[in-house]
C-alpha cells in the first residue's frame, strides 16, 4: 500500500455519479444498508448545519469536550490540503491505512451502484466511527442539511444551526426562507437544538418546523446571549453568566460561533475550564489564517498575509469587518471565486477597507471564475483590480508597489487549499 493509495481510491469514486452534487438520501441509505447501519452505532451525535460558521463552531465545541477528557470523532468538509482532513478518529486525523481500508469498503460494497463522491465518502467515514469508541460524533453538513448524506442519524443528542445566508441557491433555493427549510431539516422530533443569530425570515422556518416536531429550541438572545465586553467575551443563559478570553480564532464574528459552542457544551453540563478551552484550542484553518511562513511569505518579506476561505456576502461582510478593526495598513486582495458564487455580494463589503485587489484563478477547478470577471465585478464595487495567473506572481506584484502591505487571500476553499498545500 502506498502512502497514496487513497487517493487512487477516491479518484475511482468520482467516476461512480455524473454529477458533483445531487441531493436525495436514496444512494446513502442503500449504502449504509450494505455497511449493516453503522450510523446506528455511532457515539452520541452532535449535528451542525448552517450557511457560515459551522466549522469554526464545531472545532469549539470538539476543543470543550476534549478539553474535558472525552473522546470526539468529528466529520467536516470540504478539506483543505487533504482528505484526511476531514475525518478525526477519537481526536485524531485518520491514518492513511485505515483511510485506504474504509475506502476500499465503501467502494466495494457499493458496486458499480450510482452515488457520488460527497455521499460514498460519507458512509465511509460513519463506519469508522461506528468501529473506533469514542464518546462524541460531531457531524458537519456537508450542503444543505434535509437531504445532505449526514443527514441519517434518527436521534442526535443535539442539532445546531449557524447563521443563514443566502448561498448555493442553484441547490437550495432562491429565498432565505427556502434555504433556512432545507438547514431546518436536521431538526429532529424531540432533540434540543442550539440555533444561532437569524435573520427573521430565516428563525420563523426554524421555529415551525421546531414545534411540528416538538424539538426544543435554544435561541440566541432568547435563551442565550453573547457579547463582547473590553476585549472579553461575556456569555449568559439561565445556568449563570462566564467571563471568557476571546476566541483564538480571530474576526468578530467568532464571538457569535462561540456563543453557539458554549450554548451547546452547556447543555451537556461541560464546565468553565472547559469552556474556557473551547475558545482558547481550537484550531480552524483558512479562517483568518495568518500566514507565516511558505512561498507567499517568501515572495513578499515584511507583509502581513492573512488567508481566508469565506465566499458569499456574509462571509465578505465579517472578513471586511474584522480587517477594518486591525492596526492601519495598507490592504490589498487576491482573489480568487468560483462561477458558481455572488462574487460582486462577496467584494462588496470591501469597498474602502481595500485599496486595490488583484484576481487570478482557482487552480485545478474547472468551474473557476474568471480573473476577468472577478477584476470587472471588484471594479463596479469600488475596487481597483488587476489579473494576474496565480497567487505567488499577484504576491509578488503587490510587494514590489507597495512593501510591507497587508494582503488578504480569498474568495475561496479550494483557493485556500492549494495555498495551503504549497505553504505546508
Amino acid at each position: 500500500m502506498t502512502a497514496f493509495h487513497s487517493d487512487h481510491i477516491l479518484n475511482r469514486m468520482l467516476a461512480l455519479h455524473p454529477k458533483i452534487i445531487d441531493l436525495t438520501l436514496d444512494r446513502v441509505e442503500r449504502l449504509l444498508a450494505e455497511l449493516d447501519h453503522p450510523e446506528r452505532a455511532l457515539p452520541p451525535v452532535i449535528h451542525v448545519a448552517g450557511t457560515n460558521g459551522k466549522g469554526s463552531t464545531l472545532a469549539m465545541i470538539r476543543a470543550g469536550l476534549e478539553a474535558r477528557g472525552d473522546r470526539v470523532h468529528a466529520y467536516t468538509s470540504p478539506h483543505l490540503a487533504r482528505f484526511h482532513e476531514r475525518i478525526r478518529l477519537a481526536g485524531e486525523l485518520i491514518e492513511e491505512e485505515a483511510l485506504s481500508a474504509i475506502l476500499d469498503e465503501a467502494y466495494a460494497r457499493n458496486g458499480s451502484e450510482s452515488i457520488t463522491y460527497f455521499e460514498i465518502t460519507t458512509c465511509a467515514a460513519l463506519l469508522a466511527f461506528a468501529r473506533t469508541p469514542a464518546d462524541w460524533t460531531l457531524l458537519e453538513v456537508g450542503l444543505g442539511g434535509r437531504l445532505d448524506a449526514t443527514n441519517v442519524i434518527d436521534r442526535p443528542a443535539m442539532t445546531v444551526i449557524t447563521p443563514i445566508a443566502l448561498d448555493h441557491q442553484q441547490y437550495l433555493g432562491e429565498t432565505i426562507e427556502e434555504i433556512a427549510g432545507e438547514k431546518a431539516g436536521i431538526l429532529k422530533r424531540g432533540v434540543p437544538c442550539v440555533v444561532g443569530p437569524q435573520e427573521d425570515a430565516a428563525l420563523e422556518v426554524i421555529e415551525a418546523r421546531a414545534e411540528r416536531l416538538g424539538a426544543p429550541l435554544f435561541l440566541h438572545g432568547q435563551h442565550w446571549h453573547v457579547t463582547e465586553e473590553h476585549g472579553r467575551l461575556v456569555y449568559q443563559d439561565e445556568r449563570g453568566l462566564l467571563d471568557l478570553d476571546p476566541p483564538r480564532l480571530p474576526g468578530r464574528h467568532q464571538f457569535g460561533n462561540a456563543g453557539m459552542a458554549l450554548a451547546a457544551l452547556r447543555h451537556f453540563e461541560t464546565g468553565e475550564d472547559a469552556c474556557a478551552a473551547a475558545l482558547a484550542r481550537a484550531e480552524w484553518p483558512a479562517r483568518m489564517q495568518r500566514l507565516r511562513a511558505g512561498p507567499v511569505i517568501d515572495a513578499a518579506p515584511g507583509a502581513e498575509i492573512w488567508l481566508d476561505g469565506g465566499h458569499n456576502p456574509a462571509a465578505g461582510r465579517a472578513i471586511a469587518a474584522h480587517l477594518a478593526t486591525l492596526p492601519a495598513r495598507p490592504t490589498y486582495l487576491v482573489c480568487g471565486m468560483l462561477n458558481t458564487k455572488d462574487v460582486s455580494g462577496f467584494l462588496a463589503p470591501f469597498a474602502g477597507i481595500a485599496e486595490a485587489l488583484t484576481a487570478v484563478p482557482v487552480p485545478g477547478e474547472a468551474a473557476t471564475l474568471a480573473p476577468g470577471d472577478t477584476a470587472r465585478a471588484a471594479q463596479a464595487a469600488g475596487l481597483p483590480a488587476s489579473e494576474s495567473d496565480d497567487v505567488l506572481q499577484a504576491v509578488e506584484a503587490i510587494h514590489a508597489t507597495a512593501p510591507g502591505a497587508r494582503i488578504l487571500l480569498c474568495g475561496s476553499l479550494y483557493l485556500a487549499g492549494a495555498i495551503l498545500r504549497d505553504h505546508a
